[in-house]
């Protein structure tokens, strides 16, 4: 079976900011393709398919992308944003528990782009759209390990679009700021506490649950993610948000100094 529909496959895609964008795709005329760890018990969604889907294995993202190949003929944008959270000081975290994030925030998004990079190749043409963070270009104290993840997921995304633009396939950026989504309960704690970073952890854990409680809707970003993958001439980074558009102002236009000042004082860090 093949269609002439344009197909996305979303990785991450049975809650917040990945089950509003399967919507937006879908009601932007895409055939979407959304996965998680088990699907099975997921309500149906007009215009979209559920598959398993662990970005975790080599494996499961290879059967993974084969079924919906054999199945639709195509994919024409893959969205990453499968992902999870820290929260802790970067010193509690172990070097063990580190990899383990790394494997699914980095690694994964490598694993399904360098899967899907092949079939994009041969046709001329794909997009593929990165979901990354207001932590992907600024510090964020107390998510250390989190923001090393999007910073790189930057990087191998900016890198990746010059090695394949000239085939046809752009690889673009997408840099949520808070967003109202159970984030905060999906992050991953650090395996190592320690007594002294006791105060900065619960005051991390307030101010997130007030920034995420207050944030955007993820329709926001959906919204953000459905102009990258149908613009003509897409743009290589886009913010999403109020807090994003606006700390990325002021991260372009601020000196360095006054910008650390910033960061202290959005984070409630002591001057």
């Amino acid at each position: 079976m093949t269609t002439t529909q344009r197909v996305a496959f979303v990785t991450g895609a049975t809650s917040g900011i990945g089950k509003a964008t399967a919507i937006a795709l879908a009601a932007a005329g895409f055939q979407v393709i959304g996965t998680g760890r088990n699907t099975a018990r997921l309500t149906p969604l007009t215009g979209v398919t559920y598959v398993d889907l662990d970005v975790t294995s080599d494996e499961s993202v290879a059967a993974a992308l084969t079924q919906v190949i054999d199945r639709f003929g195509h994919i024409d944008v893959l969205v990453n944003n499968a992902g999870v959270g820290t929260t802790g000081a970067a010193e509690e975290f172990s070097i063990s528990q580190t990899q383990d994030i790394f494997d699914i925030n980095v690694y994964g998004v490598m694993r399904t782009t360098k899967a899907v990079l092949p079939h994009m190749r041969a046709r001329g043409r794909g997009r593929i759209i990165n979901v990354s963070s207001l932590s992907g270009f600024v510090p964020s104290p107390f998510m250390a390990p989190y923001v090393a993840t999007k910073h790189a997921v930057e990087g191998y995304s900016q890198s990746l679009d010059h090695e394949v633009r000239e085939h046809g396939i752009r690889v673009l950026l997408v840099e949520p700021g808070p967003i109202n989504t159970p984030f905060a309960g999906h992050s991953v704690e650090a395996d190592t506490p320690m007594p002294l970073y006791a105060a900065g952890r619960r005051n991390y854990d307030e101010l997130i649950a007030k920034n995420l409680s207050s944030g955007d809707d993820p329709a926001v970003v959906a919204k953000v993610i459905v102009a990258a993958a149908t613009d003509r001439n897409p743009k290589l980074r886009r913010t999403a948000g109020t807090t994003a558009r606006t700390i990325d102002a002021v991260h372009r236009v601020a000196p360095a100094r006054s910008f650390d000042r910033v960061i202290r004082r959005f984070n409630r860090m002591p001057s």
